[in-house]
């Protein structure tokens, strides 16, 4: 079994340089290379616009690193140990491969899912095996939450470029946004530079490092552009996965986890689909969507995310159970405050629609989450809500999340 591949048509789914384009080359075969690049380029773009808007079943993939100051133990935004020079020559994807193909790991998961058969709860055994990278040279690695079967995994390999294998033990994770961290017992590695996804343009190029299908092709290097930003894809058991960057980079079944790199050999994505419908379209999770956790999880070994404390659903959705029309386009309905959390002591009612935290757009309890990945516990924020078709300001103080909170998929947790 491969839970590495995420179809979105399969109940097991789950549902981040700026270019420099001056690299030599001869000047006989300049005039005829640019007119290849003209059409080539022409294409793509076209064939982009043409299936920018599709909508089908998907497959998952992933990769990232930090690095931490030895003084300070505080992670710093990236590792510039190695340089990446367009004007020696060299084709890009080659020196962004010679500068990160060895930070790219192979992850092996047992798997163990209980599930209700025509006999009763049987347990399904199973392996995964998908890709991740090195963000720390002290062992901790990125891939995706499907790779480790969503929580449900018995053992974990990692395959590191020099051939050996280290168990490793998960530290967090988190399959509303397809996202875990893997740490072994091994330092000294080699960590990837991450990048910034918010400085992204549609049309720059990227590769993408994993292990397609099997890990007998590990560390397969593909190349693309970036065809689009802030894509959302909805999933089979109702939630989005947003924002996405979409790509035509090559992704496959098990590259999942692996690594989405700019130019200058950053990581700016983490791969986590394609779309199955069609080729060339494979999505990645902003790096930038998971700076916040892997920092804290460098500097102190865990990840505490503050909460609201509210049981809460869509308006869509809400609006469709109940067969009402509620007074707001777009939010999160509060189904429930739990008592004594943060949303309960600011006021919060049954009934209310949180539309904006801090002025930032709120439309679903997984965009909600995400969110609140940035606050830390006691900072305070500002939520606009919608209370009878009244628009309201409330101010709420951040606590971290209690053990054992937000069990319930709904839940903020």
């Amino acid at each position: 079994m491969e839970d590495n591949e995420r179809n979105m048509n399969d109940e097991s789914s789950v549902i981040l340089g700026k270019v420099q384009d001056n690299v030599t080359e001869p000047e006989a075969a300049k005039k005829q290379s640019s007119r290849k690049a003209f059409f080539r380029t022409t294409a793509i773009c076209l064939i982009s616009a043409l299936l920018g808007g599709i909508c089908g079943g998907y497959i998952t993939a992933g990769q990232v690193r930090l690095e931490t100051n030895d003084e300070t133990n505080v992670p710093l935004e990236s590792n510039k140990d190695v340089s990446i020079n367009l004007n020696e020559g060299m084709y890009f994807a080659e020196a962004v491969a010679g500068k990160s193909q060895d930070t790219v790991v192979g992850i092996t998961s047992d798997v163990e899912k209980q599930v209700n058969t025509f006999f009763g709860p049987q347990v399904q055994k199973g392996q995964s095996m998908g890709s991740g990278f090195i963000i720390d040279s002290n062992g901790y690695i990125v891939t995706n939450a499907h790779v480790i079967g969503d929580g449900e995994y018995k053992n974990i390999t990692v395959s590191l470029a020099d051939g050996s294998t280290e168990p490793g033990e998960v530290l967090w994770y988190d399959s509303a946004i397809d996202l875990a961290i893997v740490k072994i017992n091994k330092t000294g590695l080699h960590a990837a530079e991450i990048g910034d996804s918010d400085e992204l343009a549609v049309g720059q190029p990227v590769v993408a490092i994993g292990n397609p299908m099997t890990l007998d092709l590990e560390r397969t290097v593909t190349q693309g552009i970036i065809s689009g930003l802030n894509r959302s894809i909805a999933l089979d058991d109702g939630s989005v996965m947003e924002p996405l960057i979409q790509t035509d980079a090559s992704i496959n079944s098990g590259n999942s986890g692996g690594p989405l790199l700019n130019a200058k050999g950053q990581v700016i994505g983490i791969n986590t689909a394609k779309m199955s419908s069609a080729e060339g379209l494979g999505f990645s999770i902003p790096i930038n969507t998971a700076k916040p956790i892997l920092e804290q999880i460098i500097k102190t070994g865990k990840f505490s995310t503050v909460y609201l404390g509210i049981t809460g659903v869509d308006v869509e959705t809400y609006e469709k159970a109940l067969g009402v029309d509620i007074k707001a386009e777009y939010g999160v309905v509060v189904v429930e405050a739990t008592k004594d959390s943060p949303a309960y002591e600011a006021g919060l009612q049954n009934g209310d629609v949180i539309t904006a935290i801090d002025g930032e757009k709120v439309e679903s309890m997984v965009s909600l989450k995400k969110k609140l990945y940035s606050y830390k516990e006691g900072d305070k924020a500002s939520l606009t809500i919608s209370r009878n078709g009244e628009e309201k300001t409330i101010e709420v103080v951040l606590k971290i999340m209690p053990e054992g909170f937000g069990t319930n998929t709904n839940s903020n947790k």
